[in-house]
């Protein structure tokens, strides 16, 4: 019914500032805005069962908890002020007919009304308890009086619309408030006059006698259109009606294409019949012009009494479902309480206050400005909502409503914005600051929801477009980032090596893998489902930017074989293998100490076992982890062996004073074949790459890299050292070079160099060539004497870094010689702290812009 709210009385103001032209421009721009949205609002409520809330129902269930909260909050205050600023009318109106005229001290006849804004306010709040009192009854005695008001407005309408014919033309005497008491002038009803309606065709802005303030476009569409905010009255009482996808639809239609007939054909009928005078001076001209005047009176009273209703059950409903949604905790709590039919009588009891506390602002026109764009904002986050879930195109989006597209919703929100901003650019520029305000707010304290997120639809829709736009044939080593799997047996050991690998990514992919031994044809279910949770609460814990990738099979080896060939999607593939070291040191559980698990209000119970006992046998034999090593090479993988990450503490590495800042280590040389050492091939220049990626993490920038090189004597060291430090500029790579003598070491291995059993030494056609996948068997021909010295050299390069990166050698083409490949490993990494062994077979520098 609200949008029944006296139309003859707010079509003769509109008409009297703007005229006939500005007017049918108001109500088409007014009525196109409220076009758009109804058709929002019906595909909404046709797509599901709406309960009690209306919009803020359709909203938050639409577009997630803190959109719908915020603009639930916005759209109860709207409905708020909507309830105060039809009382305020209602207020006018009865003093305008009752009330003692301005410059007499007593009343004569029916004016005894005294007038002051006190007077006012007690005339209002008088008016306002009884709307309070029909709405606390409940919803069915509200619907049985709006019914019977819409048959008075009705009869009135028509009545209004025979006198425009049947009254002859009279003058009207309009007595005006001044300084020093009260003036009249003389408005005329001409009847219908050529004359008058051309003089009524073009704007004539004046000053409103209620408010002193000048009219303009701005502020005459601002109060008009809120005699048109009655199509959400239908959709806010969802939660009473029987049928709502049924009802909404049929009865906002119905009332929209009604009142905007009704708005063009008053517009008309008024510019053709009564002058600028009498439209301008006297808004309820009405009456004086009317064949029965009190059935006018009456009327006007009664449809603004049913919009003050309407937009305070309006308001209760919502604040009813805000509570109910526990998105605000306490502060809401008082509204849930209902009676024993269900009606929320504190939610109305909390309504009726507020809108109590507007009403001290005195005048109409002061807040209609605010309430229009309140409404205007409520109406653009609608149209939203449906824009949202039409572009998600989620097969569940099915309405039983068709007429609309996403044309329609981008052109109802297009219009919405529009209009708030020429309306009153403060108004609007307050709303959405306040708007936002309430987001950030929701989106930090309010608990996760149930109703599902249009944002992950959203998200959906575009990842999987641009995923498909992701070639990997227009690959380039220019724009080559790493993508990370690294394998995980149980978190509560590798905290400290997730978040390492995390600096690692460099935005590119990164993949937590587990493998779990079991047997799917043995089980009753997918014992992995379970997990996931746990592990993306890990993530979240973390703060890592990971995905989860979990499989089943009878074997670590086939596991990870399983997850290189099926992780990631499209272009979105890891290329690097991350692995923890093989060795036989105890796992410690990182979890425990973790700074996101050790805070008083944070639970540990994650869903992991507790770690293997030092006694206990690994799932995982030495040689299945070089055999898992060597499967990622054939694969074409890069790969990282992590040892002692979990002794890294970052958080003091990099807190601790600046002189010296933390170090990074790199040795682009492979330690294990000092006889073909080189500094750019493939693989070192994939280890400065990673160290590189890692210096340029946010937390690991003021760390600096220390690059070494190691030289012989006679090998003109100097340039070697100016080859390299060319080689770092090209690549625009900041490191420190440090020279390194190391004849004493690679000595040690030339006396002990043989050939495989006992035969000669390999010649140059038997050793590893760039670029192909040949393994060379050369673990044999490295004593554990010349390991350990070259484990000493990087011992004992001070100061000690953070980290150490240093170069993986291939493993041997003869399995047999796994355990002896993974042993040199271990003597070449023992007690170099964090340090990350490297092996690259893909090019990814590149000194070209």
């Amino acid at each position: 019914m609200g949008t029944l709210a006296s139309p003859p009385s707010l079509a003769g103001f509109v008409v009297g500032h703007a005229g006939l032209y500005q007017a049918l421009a108001m109500f088409a721009v007014a009525y196109f805005i409220i076009g758009m949205t109804v058709l929002s609002v019906c595909a909404i409520a046709t797509n599901g069962a709406l309960d009690a809330g209306g919009a803020y129902y359709m909203i938050s269930r639409a577009l997630g908890p803190e959109f719908g909260g915020s603009i639930g909050i916005m759209f109860f205050l709207a409905n708020v002020c909507g309830s105060a600023l039809y009382v305020l009318g209602l207020v006018e109106a009865v003093v305008d007919s009752f009330g003692i005229p301005p410059g007499q001290k007593a009343g004569t006849g029916i004016h005894v009304l005294p007038q002051s804004y006190w007077y006012e306010l007690l005339y209002g709040t008088v008016l306002l308890a009884l709307c309070l009192l029909v709405c606390l009854v409940g919803a069915s005695i509200y619907a049985k009086a709006t019914f019977l008001i819409f048959l008075i407005v009705a009869g009135v309408l028509g009545t209004i619309l025979v006198s425009f014919f049947a009254t002859r033309p009279i003058r009207v005497p309009i007595r005006l408030p001044h300084f020093n008491g009260s003036e009249t002038e003389n408005g005329s009803f001409t009847g219908f006059s050529l004359t008058t309606l051309r003089e009524n065709l073009g704007g004539g802005y004046g000053v409103d006698y209620t408010t002193g303030q000048m009219m303009s476009f701005s502020s005459v569409f601002a109060v008009m259109f809120n005699g048109c905010t009655g199509i959400m009255a239908g959709s806010n009482m969802s939660g009473d009606l029987k049928r709502p996808s049924y009802s909404i639809p049929r009865g906002t239609i119905s009332a929209v294409l009604f009142t905007y007939l009704v708005y063009n054909l008053l517009a008309f009928l008024m510019c053709a019949t009564c002058n600028r005078t009498l439209l301008q001076k006297d808004y309820g001209f009405l009456r004086d012009i009317s064949i029965f005047p009190p059935l006018v009176t009456v009327g006007i009273y009664a449809a603004t009494l049913s919009a003050a209703m309407s937009n305070l059950i309006g308001a209760s409903r919502i604040l009813y479902a805000l509570a109910r949604d526990d998105l605000f905790g306490r502060a809401l709590a008082l509204a849930k309480k209902t009676s024993a039919s269900g009606n929320p009588v504190m939610a109305v009891i909390l309504s009726w206050l507020v809108v109590q506390l507007v009403l001290f602002s005195g005048k109409l026109n002061t807040i209609a400005g605010v309430v229009t764009t309140f409404f205007l904002l409520v109406y653009a986050t609608v149209n939203l909502a449906c824009l949202a879930l039409e572009w998600a195109s989620a097969p569940n989006f099915r309405p039983t409503f068709r007429y609309f597209t996403w044309h329609t919703c981008l052109l109802g929100i297009a219009g919405c914005c529009v209009m708030m901003f020429l309306i009153s650019p403060v108004s609007a520029s307050a709303s959405l600051g306040f708007l936002l305000v309430l987001l950030l707010a929701l989106h930090y304290l309010s608990p996760s929801s149930t109703w599902g997120y249009i944002s992950q639809a959203l998200i959906f829709h575009q990842v999987r477009k641009y995923l498909l736009m992701l070639d990997v044939r227009k690959d380039h080593v220019k724009f080559w980032r790493p993508q990370m799997l690294l394998m995980v047996q149980n978190p509560r050991g590798s905290a400290r090596l997730i978040d390492f690998v995390n600096d690692l990514k460099k935005s590119g992919l990164y993949v937590l893998g587990h493998v779990e031994l079991q047997d799917l044809d043995t089980l009753p279910s997918d014992p992995l489902q379970p997990q996931q949770d746990s592990w993306l609460s890990l993530v979240d814990k973390l703060n890592v930017k990971a995905f989860i990738s979990l499989t089943l099979a009878p074997s670590v080896r086939h596991g990870v074989r399983q997850l290189l060939f099926t992780s990631g999607l499209g272009g979105m593939r890891p290329n690097t293998l991350v692995l923890g070291f093989y060795d036989n040191a105890a796992p410690q559980d990182g979890l425990a100490r973790h700074p996101a698990f050790t805070s008083a209000r944070e639970e540990v119970p994650l869903g992991f076992p507790p770690l293997r006992a030092p006694a206990d046998p690994k799932l995982l034999s030495a040689r299945e982890y070089v055999g898992i090593v060597a499967d990622a090479l054939k694969m074409l993988r890069n790969v990282l062996l992590a040892r002692q990450l979990e002794s890294l503490d970052k958080a003091w590495e990099l807190r601790r004073a600046a002189s010296p800042p933390p170090a990074i280590h790199v040795w682009p040389v492979n330690l294990l074949r000092p006889d073909s050492a080189r500094y750019a091939d493939t693989c070192s220049l994939f280890l400065l790459q990673m160290a590189c990626v890692l210096n340029m993490a946010r937390a690991w920038r003021r760390a600096h890299l220390r690059l070494f090189l190691c030289v012989e004597a006679g090998a003109m060291p100097h340039a070697q050292e100016e080859k390299l430090r060319q080689l770092l500029k090209d690549l625009r790579i900041q490191a420190q070079i440090q020279l390194v003598p190391w004849d004493a070491v690679t000595r040690l291995h030339w006396q002990t160099r043989r050939g495989p059993l006992g035969g000669p030494a390999p010649t140059g056609e038997e050793e590893e060539e760039e670029g192909t996948v040949n393994f060379p068997a050369n673990a044999t021909q490295v004593s554990d004497e010349y390991v350990c010295a070259a484990n000493k050299l990087v011992l004992e390069q001070s100061p000690a870094p953070a980290v150490r990166f240093l170069y993986l050698p291939r493993p041997p083409a003869d399995t047999s010689l796994y355990l002896l490949y993974l042993h040199q490993l271990e003597l070449l990494t023992r007690g170099l702290g964090p340090t990350v062994l490297v092996h690259g077979v893909s090019a990814v520098t590149s000194t070209q812009l």
